[in-house]
């Protein structure tokens, strides 16, 4: 089995960070205060806005999907500085960091669909989404026309953006299986020798599907959307994996260039390094945008402050995740099964091919021309 290269050096640095009663200040330690300091007023910031909802807990089915993308400015911060601090373990923490962002996206789904259920009687999704007429599906495939007031959409909509919260985490697990084996290797690309490519290749399948189908129903519903500032809400959390994402390729193009190794530091452990120390910083700045975006204020409680337990337990209580991704598979199944089966009854009702006429009938000699002039010359002649 080929192995990966190691990413870090086998010398360690040995010295403490206090010397003699004084902080030893070199760059690493530096850095390891900035993420840590950032990390803290990040989850300061974000408790505030959590607090609030929690206290104000009016509309549980909305709420309990807010809260859970408030987590992601924290839980990105904290992991960012774990991976700073050990950063010889970083990549179990980048894959741990990086499921939490299906979850973050699969809550905004859950979120909007709240949202367009309030514009319609009932409280039901399906009968705001029966108001749209039939219309082409969004670029690249506007070839194709659909009804969204077809039973099939919403389920289609649903299914398409959860699965990459399954996805994304069975990634995440076969990927730290993968580097407990030294077999996953992202430093080496697009390399087929190395589990990373083929993980990789799969994962971006699928939050593509996810993200299509997102703005996709985001297109269609957004005049029921409009006063609930969804696009700032999105943008929120879309920042923050753009951020990540393209920034640990920025520093990844500068491994060898920009950055060099050093006694005890690869330029891969720099590099990840300064990745996990940007996002310990930008997440102060997301906390404080979300606090604004996801504002507690509409849902004030008129009758005092609502207990923080339940939503804190509704928030990371997953199975309504589970739920709808098990509700859309079934609609699919028994689809399939119906349309098989109604297959099965049309071609049971073709009537077979009829028997032509008479076909068991003897057929009886037509006499020839020939013996019909003897016998009529022969027969006897009647007296006249």
């Amino acid at each position: 089995m080929v192995q990966c290269p190691s990413a870090n050096t086998e010398d360690v640095d040995q010295t403490q960070f206090f010397v003699d009663g004084s902080i030893n200040w070199d760059a690493h330690r530096i850095g390891w205060a900035v993420a840590g300091g950032c990390t803290v007023l990040t989850i300061l910031i974000s408790s505030i806005s959590i607090f609030q909802h929690c206290r104000n807990y009016t509309k549980p089915n909305e709420q309990r999907q807010i809260l859970r993308i408030l987590y992601m400015p924290p839980f990105f911060a904290i992991i960012s500085f774990l991976s700073y601090r050990f950063f010889r373990e970083y990549t179990y923490y980048s894959l741990v960091v990086a499921a939490y962002e299906a979850i973050a996206l699969g809550a905004f789904l859950m979120l909007i669909i709240e949202y367009v259920a309030g514009t319609a009687h009932g409280h039901d999704p399906e009968k705001a989404i029966e108001r749209k007429g039939k219309r082409p599906v969004p670029f690249p495939f506007c070839f194709w026309r659909y009804r969204p007031s077809k039973a099939y959409f919403l389920y289609t909509i649903k299914w398409t953006v959860l699965q990459y919260i399954f996805v994304r985490i069975a990634g995440s697990i076969a990927g730290i299986i993968c580097q407990a084996f030294n077999v996953l290797c992202e430093s080496e690309g697009f390399n087929f020798h190395f589990a990373s490519v083929y993980i990789e290749s799969i994962l971006f399948a699928s939050i593509s599907i996810a993200l299509y189908s997102l703005l996709w129903f985001y297109g269609l519903m957004k005049d029921e959307l409009a006063t609930k500032r969804p696009f700032a809400k999105f943008l929120c959390i879309k920042l923050i994996v753009m951020l990540t994402f393209y920034q640990t390729y920025l520093f990844d193009a500068l491994e060898g260039r920009v950055i060099h190794a050093t006694e005890f530091w690869t330029a891969t452990n720099i590099a990840d390094g300064l990745n996990a120390l940007a996002t310990c910083i930008e997440m102060v700045l997301f906390s404080g945008l979300m606090l604004w975006a996801y504002r507690a204020a509409e849902y004030k409680s008129t009758t005092g402050p609502t207990s923080i337990w339940r939503p804190l337990w509704d928030s990371i209580n997953f199975s309504d995740f589970i739920r709808e991704t098990v509700a859309a598979t079934r609609y699919y199944l028994e689809a399939y099964r119906k349309r098989k089966a109604d297959k099965s009854k049309s071609k049971s009702k073709i009537p077979p091919v009829s028997r032509v006429d008479n076909v068991d009938k003897p057929i009886r000699p037509t006499p020839s021309a020939e013996f019909l002039r003897i016998s009529s010359n022969d027969g006897p002649t009647l007296p006249s």
